[in-house]
């Protein structure tokens, strides 16, 4: 931010001559001072953008508006438009129009426009929003695609794989993956995935549980990106016929903690498709009150888990957060006192303390063969990764009943479903109702950007009824809030993720239930006779809470 910046403030009476000094030296000490003008409450991104387009006789552009896939990346590097706080917007005949959110540097504008052979104009817009662009364009590397690009212009007709040498490691197809993977990691992504199709390739980060595009490399390089993770994760880069799955391990810092990628090929009409879990190790997420349980749905959580023996299950569909749940629980019962034994595919979190074994059914090492093994372990606590057929089911339910305490998963849409699941796969309904202790269904939900979430009115009460709420509800005073965007969520409105929870505990009632081989609408009826909170009720007491929107329940809890 120039100084000029500050005059034109002054200017129009929004800072006195005491602040200016104290944002001119935050300014000469390298601070950023546009953000402290912001949280101070100084003026908003807004309002800024039109003083100055009306003062300077720019025009306002909402960045909103304008597609970020025309937007011209070959024109300055990506240095220069951090350094400057500028973008290239488009070309209008010989001029470039670069969108800028203080037209006071028009100097270093105009250096820069010299130095790029090029006429530039000016359009004004808002800081926050070139923010947001201008992390969007670091993330899609434009400095190391240019490379790329170059490099195929190069060696045009020529079909390269790999080739494993000191230059191969420094070029511009690991520089790029490597800066992905960092970038997918600054972003919170959960996933990434690298798509190959006839006339483009893409690359897309799940963050908060939704799939976005962050860069769209040469499709010429498909053949190179995907035989270079492969190489990454020890697969058989000749091998593309069949799907594969590997595991990266990457410190991107200096004694920093490595992360580790699981990584997954499958074969595509136009190339091998990439997807890479990246699985997070950090012990500070594992603390149950940051879960998102409800006060009693805790209290029965804890009770199931502190049993000597019996079986807890977890159920809900692939990135519910199931892996989280069920490790909480583990780091809740791991002291020195308990033997604890885990199999997974693969083991995502490394808990120091557990005996954690990844299967491998290509090797014969199957969930049922671990849980065999364990026995004879002297085991006080076993984990099984997933319950997938009916002999990992028997071994797991007869560890339950000789007093083991078995945690496990299973992917069905609710909590008494798990009952039927279990009944279908062939499990004796007298070993169910002897054996299970507890049953909790999950989905996680975006959380609304404590920045920008914004109040809105209550819909009539014959929509809210609709929705779930009930007449109790309905009487207090609680506030609806839908998602705005800013630049803290990158314009989404939403920023992380909080669980919702049906917890079952089975009763003695539902046991004689079962036994009487009771159906799925049998089991619900009764769950709820006994009080149990489903999802969409447990997602409606957070929306009262202002913590999610009303329409990121009803999506996510439309079973």
């Amino acid at each position: 931010m120039s100084v000029g910046l500050l005059r034109v403030l002054s200017q129009h009476h929004v800072l006195t001559e005491e602040r200016i000094g104290y944002y001119t030296a935050a300014a000469q000490s390298g601070r950023a001072v546009l953000p402290m003008l912001f949280a101070d409450g100084i003026i908003t991104p807004r309002a800024l953008g039109e003083m100055l387009a009306a003062t300077f006789n720019y025009p306002l552009l909402d960045l909103q508006h304008v597609p970020r896939t025309h937007i011209l990346t070959d024109i300055i590097t990506e240095e220069q438009m951090l350094k400057n706080r500028c973008v290239p917007l488009f070309r209008r005949g010989h001029t470039v129009y670069l969108a800028v959110s203080d037209p006071t540097r028009i100097q270093d504008f105009q250096k820069m426009a010299f130095a790029a052979g090029e006429t530039m104009d000016l359009v004004i817009v808002r800081d926050d929003q070139l923010s947001a662009l201008l992390e969007w364009l670091g993330q899609r590397s434009t400095s190391i695609l240019q490379e790329i690009r170059h490099e195929q212009e190069t060696v045009r007709g020529t079909q390269i794989l790999y080739i494993d040498n000191e230059e191969a490691e420094d070029g511009p197809i690991p520089r790029f993956i490597h800066k992905t993977l960092s970038d997918a990691i600054q972003a919170g992504a959960s996933d990434i995935h690298f798509e190959f199709y006839e006339h483009i390739a893409r690359v897309r980060f799940r963050v908060d549980g939704q799939l976005r595009e962050v860069v769209q490399p040469p499709v010429a390089v498909r053949g190179q990106l995907a035989s270079r993770i492969k190489v990454m994760a020890h697969l058989d880069i000749a091998e593309k016929r069949v799907p594969q799955d590997g595991r990266i391990q990457i410190a991107f810092e200096k004694n920093g903690r490595p992360i580790d990628f699981r990584v997954s090929t499958l074969p595509t009409l136009f190339g091998e498709k990439v997807v890479m879990r990246i699985l997070n190790s950090d012990l500070g997420d594992l603390n149950i009150d940051t879960l998102g349980l409800e006060p009693f749905q805790k209290d029965m959580l804890l009770d199931a888990i502190g049993r000597p023996y019996g079986m807890v299950l977890v159920t809900g569909p692939t990135g519910s957060g199931k892996t989280v749940s069920l490790y909480t629980c583990l780091n809740i019962l791991n002291t020195e006192k308990v033997n604890i034994a885990t199999a997974e595919d693969p083991a995502e979190i490394n808990l120091p303390g557990i005996n954690q074994v990844n299967v491998n059914d290509k090797q014969g090492l199957t969930f049922a063969s671990a849980l065999r093994a364990f026995l004879r372990q002297d085991p006080d606590i076993i984990m099984v990764g997933e319950i997938r057929d009916l002999e990992t089911a028997d071994i797991a339910i007869k560890a339950a009943q000789t007093g083991h305490m078995v945690f496990s998963t299973l992917h069905t849409n609710n909590a008494p479903a798990t009952l039927s699941r279990l009944l279908n796969m062939g499990v004796a309904p007298f070993n169910i109702a002897s054996s299970i202790s507890l049953i909790v269904a999950q989905r996680l939900l975006r959380c609304l950007c404590p920045h920008c979430k914004k109040a809105v009115a209550r819909p009539p009460n014959t929509v809210l009824k609709q929705a779930g709420f009930t007449d109790e509800d309905l009487q207090q005073p609680w506030t609806l809030y839908r998602p705005a965007g800013c630049e803290s969520c990158r314009g989404s409105g939403f920023k992380g993720r909080i669980g919702v929870y049906e917890v079952m505990p089975v009763s003695k009632e539902m046991q004689h239930v079962i036994m009487d081989n009771g159906t799925e609408v049998d089991i619900t009826n009764l769950a709820y006779q006994e009080g149990i909170v489903d999802l969409r009720r447990a997602g409606l007491l957070k929306v009262m809470r202002g913590l999610t929107s009303l329409e990121e329940v009803t999506a996510r809890t439309n079973d």
